[in-house]
């Protein structure tokens, strides 16, 4: 049962029949936005927090050149069973363990059935480690272990293929505090770069992870983990490349949660995909997406973090629960109350939304000011059970559509057009259900558009002002599990 909508909200909505969330493989929201021409704002005694994209923002210890090598003077190794060999400083082999005790250039070939690569250098600089067709696969630990470095950059050689794997029986030496719990592991701050790929199976725990900041700069990453995918404690960047995560746990990570240094995840561009069994993004503090495509097909919240942030490019989610969840863990089980600093900010982008339960769920206020919106939302989850439940103020844009359109389906082409043939907007739906909310700058209230799917025009309605569209229900604790 819903409670009384508090908020405010201009929004364009539709009425769908029909429930079902299916992820759009291998499609991604597109949309393109008019210029705004008037905004509706909630009428509350509070104010609503603001949060400026670029404060989300920290810098990160990446440099963009991260992936340039030379390989004069660079260290060569080349890995095979029993008989790996060094040539040039900096490293040594013993037995099938090789071990990076200098900063410097290491370019790694070759592969090894039982083994490791580690990285222990005291000193200041950067490791730069090259793999250019390397395979390795350890049955006791994890095959790549970063223990000390001023920084470690792994760099994906140009048209080059390389796979690291750990086993089921690697997971016995996860239980100390700074123990290697990714095939992937660094104890330091982790680059990856360079034009070549590179697949990490977790099969004991996760896949890639960083105890302190994780930057993907370029590359093609591909990993798989019976926990959770790429985790950077204190942030997670991805600026570039093509990333694709399938995660028991959650897709990516990033969960410090010591005051006033919170994990945080930020999209600045690349292609990311994400199949989740629980959280597709999960950060402690904030949740940032300023350009590139975020794909969550396959999640139980597809978002989640005490501030989320979608400033440009675009982000589909496909979720069991809510598609957004914003919430800072200190309302067990829900509740009215609004939680100071949480804040889910729509600015620009495409974001698009099949939920089983609320399409955002902010436990504090929301702002929707720019790019578009659509949430399609079933009735039968829990929470509030509704595309916004904002516990506090929630400001949104001008326009109202409602139309019967149950033939709509997933993965459709929806286009909203004006009384002129333009183009309003226009995206890609992930999902069918009982209603369907679209959001988008340049739909003003009392202007008729045409809303179509497809090659078929669904009706032709007049755009009103929405003054409740919140169930204001909150979302509770989440599905946090801390590490």
């Amino acid at each position: 049962m819903k409670l009384p909508r508090k908020a405010a909200t201009a929004l364009a909505s539709l009425s769908l029949a029909a429930v079902a969330l299916t992820g759009c493989s291998g499609s991604s929201s597109d949309a393109s936005a008019a210029t705004s021409t008037g905004t509706s704002t909630s009428t509350s005694t509070s104010t609503a927090p603001t949060a400026d994209p670029a404060s989300l923002s920290t810098d990160t210890h990446a440099d963009a050149d991260d992936g340039d090598y030379d390989t004069t003077g660079a260290t060569t190794i080349k890995l095979a069973d029993g008989a790996s060999t060094v040539s040039g400083s900096g490293a040594s082999v013993d037995g099938d363990v090789v071990t990076i005790t200098k900063a410097g250039t290491y370019v790694l070939s070759g592969s090894l059935a039982d083994g490791q690569v580690v990285v222990d250098s005291p000193d200041e600089g950067k490791v730069k480690v090259v793999l250019d067709g390397v395979d390795i696969t350890s049955s006791t630990t994890s095959p790549v272990v970063v223990t000390a470095a001023d920084e470690a950059v792994v760099v994906l050689a140009d048209g080059s293929t390389n796979q690291l794997a750990d086993s089921a029986a690697s997971g016995a030496d996860d239980e100390g505090e700074d123990a290697p719990t990714a095939t992937l592991f660094s104890m330091a701050d982790l680059t990856i770069a360079g034009t070549g790929a590179l697949q990490v199976t977790g099969a004991s725990n996760d896949a890639i992870s960083s105890k302190d900041g994780l930057v993907v700069l370029s590359g093609t990453v591909t990993a798989k983990a019976v926990d959770d995918g790429i985790r950077g404690k204190d942030y997670l960047v991805i600026e570039g490349g093509t990333v694709d995560v399938t995660a028991g746990g959650d897709g990516l990570k990033s969960d410090n949660d010591t005051s006033g240094e919170l994990g945080w995840i930020r999209l600045d561009g690349g292609k990311v995909t994400v199949s989740a069994g629980s959280q597709g993004a999960d950060a402690v503090g904030a949740v940032a997406v300023t350009d590139g495509a975020l794909t969550v097909s396959t999640s139980d919240e597809g978002v989640q973090a005490a501030v989320i942030t979608v400033a440009g490019g675009s982000v589909a989610v496909t979720a069991t629960d809510d598609g957004l969840n914003a919430t800072s863990h200190t309302e067990v089980g829900g509740g009215e109350q609004a939680e100071d600093g949480v804040l889910v900010t729509l600015s620009g982008g495409t974001v698009t939304i099949a939920a089983g339960s609320d399409g955002i769920d902010s436990n504090g206020s929301a702002a929707i000011t720019g790019g578009t919106l659509a949430v399609s939302a079933s009735s039968g989850g829990g929470g509030g059970n509704g595309p916004l439940d904002v516990n506090g103020t929630t400001t949104a844009q001008a326009g109202l559509l409602t139309a019967e359109a149950g033939s709509i389906q997933a993965c459709q082409q929806v286009t909203v057009t004006d009384a002129s043939g333009k183009a309003v907007t226009s995206f890609t739906t992930n999902g069918t259900s009982m209603s369907l909310i679209i959001t988008a700058a340049g739909i003003t209230s009392g202007q008729t558009y045409t809303v179509s799917a497809g090659q078929s025009e669904i009706g032709t309605v007049t755009a009103t002002d929405a003054t409740q569209a919140s169930t204001g229900m909150g979302g509770g604790f989440g599905g946090r599990t801390r590490h």
